[in-house]
């Protein structure tokens, strides 16, 4: 999984169903300490890190990818249905069903393919999902990474810079604010607290796209601080342009889009772009709910 704490791996188990064709089984838990349940709901970013260890799941024993290569995402989409992410008296038991397209083999290990997955709970659909992304030897990453070592890099991380207020984003702890104040109202520059126990539970070379996706999330929070309540992701389509650096600031920009309306309730809509050095590292688009009218 890519995990060096247990206690965060949520699948549960796997099996292959026919040509590039899988299912997996996950739990989610009541309660975590950074994907923390409002409202009730379960956070639909607990789906993106279940979307990534299923996809790092399959990678290595449906198509035999060596767990030393790295794998990197390139576009990830999900949509989900609240009403399905609800909380009960025992923990979500989650099945996915996955079909792999799109792959493209080196020396019969791939080197890039899609990942569709569908995830139901007690046969209900909780939502779609598709990731594509990349894989890396390890000679490749270091050529790409221009031989730079994980350890150095990770030890030499600086100091994330003071974040915005709590209220700003809607979360409680310093640590899980990933958004630093600039000038302009709808511009942050991106905080990476190394230290933190999920994000960073073990050291990287770049900043991981779990918190990327964060900072989509706190970003539509931010457009509109004052709203009743937890800003849900219902959908999300990011695509990654760049690895994200530790060793420069990385800046995040919010375009709020006009809302939309659906037969739950209004969906309101941003743009995010992020830059770095110059360059686009990723840019995403994405519809949020908010959780106290679900």
């Amino acid at each position: 999984m890519h995990r060096a704490a247990l206690s965060e791996v949520l699948l549960t188990g796997w099996a292959k169903v026919g040509q590039d064709a899988f299912t997996a089984t996950a739990q989610w838990p009541r309660c975590h300490s950074f994907y923390v349940p409002e409202y009730g709901l379960h956070d639909p970013l607990l789906l993106c890190e279940t979307i990534r260890q299923t996809s790092t799941l399959i990678a290595h024993v449906g198509y035999h990818v060596p767990l030393g290569h790295h794998l990197t995402w390139s576009r990830l989409q999900f949509a989900v249905n609240p009403e399905a992410l609800r909380i009960e008296a025992t923990p979500a038991d989650v099945y996915l069903r996955v079909t792999c397209s799109d792959i493209r083999y080196r020396r019969s290990v791939p080197v890039s393919m899609s990942m569709h997955m569908e995830a139901a709970r007690d046969g209900v659909l909780v939502a779609k999902a598709s990731v594509g992304f990349g894989s890396h030897s390890p000679a490749v990453y270091q050529r790409l990474r221009a031989g730079r070592e994980v350890g150095e890099i990770f030890a030499s991380a600086p100091q994330p810079p003071e974040p915005v207020s709590r209220s700003t984003v809607g979360r409680l702890r310093k640590q899980d604010i990933v958004l630093a104040p600039t000038d302009e109202r709808l511009r942050w520059q991106l905080r990476v607290d190394t230290s933190h126990p999920v994000l960073f539970d073990h050291a990287l070379d770049h900043v991981p796209g779990m918190l990327l996706l964060e900072s989509v999330r706190q970003a539509a929070h931010a457009v509109d601080p004052a709203r009743a309540g937890a800003v849900l992701p219902t959908s999300m389509d990011v695509s990654f342009n760049r690895y994200v650096e530790f060793d420069a600031p990385c800046w995040i920009e919010a375009e709020p889009m006009p809302a939309t309306a659906t037969s739950s309730g209004t969906r309101d809509k941003i743009r995010v772009n992020a830059t770095q050095k110059g360059f686009s590292v990723f840019h995403a688009s994405a519809e949020f709910a908010d959780a106290a009218w679900l």
